[in-house]
């Protein structure tokens, strides 16, 4: 039975025949309940479900990440919910049983701070270094804002990150790499947050292995945030 705590035009929480109500955030939702079907795994269904799980395991081993990377997102949700919410859309392709992960479209950080330009990352001896043009003072940039690289391991479903790598206005980062990751396909992304960590750019794919395993992708080595997704909101 529901609960009314605020009057008839206030949210109630429990269950009110089919309508059940709930709150987060302060803020009063409605659902109606599930409906069950005949055939609970048609192959739309089964895509969809297979979509969530890529995107899941992609993104729950970057947890701490993403809870930065899309901080500014998290209005009405968590900062993890904006990110599968945004991968699912345009990095997960295909139907069930063949799915694909598109690295490079993928954003593990999204937000409207300028962005780095000319950036670059290389392997070497366990260690990545990147490299990019310092463009403080250009739009909203500012030579203290923090580098946030990472680097996806598309074989293990591991990733090793930092949140504070270098500032913007050193050029650079270098990040280690565990040993045993020296012949792995990898996906590395690059971010930016302002030093107060209110702000953060777009992630940049910078590397983008081929990878033929399992949730395997198209699009090697393209940049994040692009690659001609025409309905894309960052464009």
């Amino acid at each position: 039975m529901g609960e009314i705590k605020q009057g008839i035009l206030g949210g109630f929480s429990g269950k009110v025949g089919t309508v059940i109500g709930s709150t987060w955030k302060d803020v009063s939702y409605m659902r109606a309940m599930a409906i069950s079907v005949s055939n609970p795994r048609t192959s739309k269904q089964q895509t969809q479900r297979g979509k969530f799980a890529m995107s899941l395991n992609f993104l729950r081993s970057i947890t701490p990440y993403v809870r930065e990377g899309y901080k500014t997102y998290a209005l009405k949700c968590t900062p993890f919910n904006a990110a599968m919410s945004y991968n699912l859309r345009y990095a997960i392709g295909g139907s069930a049983p063949d799915l694909t992960i598109n690295y490079g479209h993928a954003l593990v950080a999204r937000g409207s701070l300028m962005p780095v330009f000319n950036a670059s990352a290389s392997v070497e001896d366990g260690k990545l270094t990147l490299k990019w043009k310092d463009n403080s003072k250009m739009g909203d940039a500012l030579a203290d804002d923090m580098a946030m690289p990472l680097v996806y391991n598309k074989v293990r479903g591991e990733a090793v990150y930092s949140l504070d790598a270098a500032a913007r206005a050193d050029a650079t980062a270098e990040l280690d790499l565990p040993d045993n990751w020296a012949d792995d396909a990898m996906a590395v992304y690059l971010a930016f947050r302002s030093a107060d960590g209110i702000r953060v750019t777009n992630s940049i794919c910078l590397k983008n292995d081929a990878y033929e395993g399992g949730g395997s992708e198209g699009g090697g080595g393209s940049q994040g945030g692009d690659g001609g997704i025409e309905d894309d909101p960052l464009g």
